[in-house]
């Protein structure tokens, strides 16, 4: 395997290890009026906010969290240029928890899943993504996705954040102090399962919340080359499709890449990385307006280009 980048998988059935221990402190005596004033002041914030665009992060490289000299780490630090409105909440699609059917993690606390290995030590003792969970926006989820029609949406009590949701949040939101759900893909049903699953969680945009799909917009580890490779020329032409595509609002195109995509087996052998895109182009609804965020590559093979959506003015 390429040292670039080593070894990761996806998985159903990590178990995280326990990154933090919390204790409760001293209650206060608080009035019932200012507990009211208190809840209805959180409630205007959230509902004061909605999120116009959804996205598409490619993450490629655990070790992005910490390697400066690979471009979109640079690209991910400057997050808040991207997007400076700070979210209610965060939920993120990672293409590294495959599931049989939608799953949430409900959790108070987020732990930090290290799903990789052969990767610098200091990826397992210093970095930690201590983001508290969001419980209340899994069951919101789960509520969104069985209305249309999904008849069995899970819910994973235990399991924390894997690296395709920590690592890119690592760099993006580094005070790790906004709520953060993740949700599964299900790898043994297709894009348009997936882009419905991202219609049926539009309304979140209105209550605040930040979609994001995070996978690599390319993904065949078999064919990475050295570092500053250029890219293969199957890449750059799944990738030269996949621009126009989204660009000229050819969604209905991309939900059927596999059959229209050049390469399109050669740049997503396994879809667990593609899927998430499908999620965040269906929450934006279907006359969004993609655009092209970031553009960069790795080892030949890796595309780290990411998607903005920007859902259309309602009339």
């Amino acid at each position: 395997m390429n040292k670039i980048f080593r070894l990761c998988y996806t998985s159903s059935n990590s178990t995280p290890k326990k990154e933090m221990n919390r204790e409760s402190g001293d209650s206060i005596d608080t009035t019932i009026e200012e507990v009211e004033e208190n809840k209805n002041k959180d409630m205007n914030d959230v509902m004061g906010l909605k999120m116009r665009e959804t996205f598409y992060i490619s993450h490629g490289s655990p070790e992005l969290a910490i390697d400066e000299s690979i471009p979109a780490w640079k690209f991910l630090k400057s997050w808040k240029e991207v997007c400076p409105k700070r979210p209610s909440s965060i939920l993120i699609v990672s293409g590294h928890w495959d599931t049989d059917v939608p799953t949430v993690n409900t959790v108070d606390h987020n732990d930090t899943i290290y799903d990789f290995y052969g990767f610098p030590r200091a990826m397992y003792k210093q970095l930690k993504y201590p983001a508290p969970g969001a419980p209340k926006l899994a069951k919101r989820v789960k509520e969104l996705l069985t209305s249309a029609g999904f008849d069995r949406v899970k819910e994973d009590r235990r399991r924390g954040l894997d690296h395709g949701a920590w690592v890119p949040l690592f760099l993006m939101y580094p005070e790790a102090d906004i709520p953060v759900c993740q949700l599964s893909v299900s790898t043994g049903r297709g894009a348009t399962y997936h882009y419905n699953m991202g219609k049926a969680l539009a309304p979140l945009k209105d209550e605040g919340v930040l979609i994001i799909g995070s996978g690599s917009a390319t993904h065949n580890l078999r064919a990475i080359a050295p570092r500053n490779t250029p890219p293969a020329r199957w890449a750059s032409a799944f990738m030269s499709w996949l621009k126009t595509s989204l660009l000229d609002g050819r969604y209905e195109d991309v939900n059927e890449y596999e059959e229209k995509a050049p390469y399109a087996k050669m740049a997503h052998p396994w879809p667990d990385h593609f899927f998430p895109l499908h999620v965040a182009m269906g929450a934006a609804g279907e006359k969004a307006k993609a655009s092209v965020i970031h553009d960069s590559w790795d080892g030949g093979s890796i595309s780290y280009t990411s998607f903005g959506f920007t859902a259309a003015d309602s009339s």
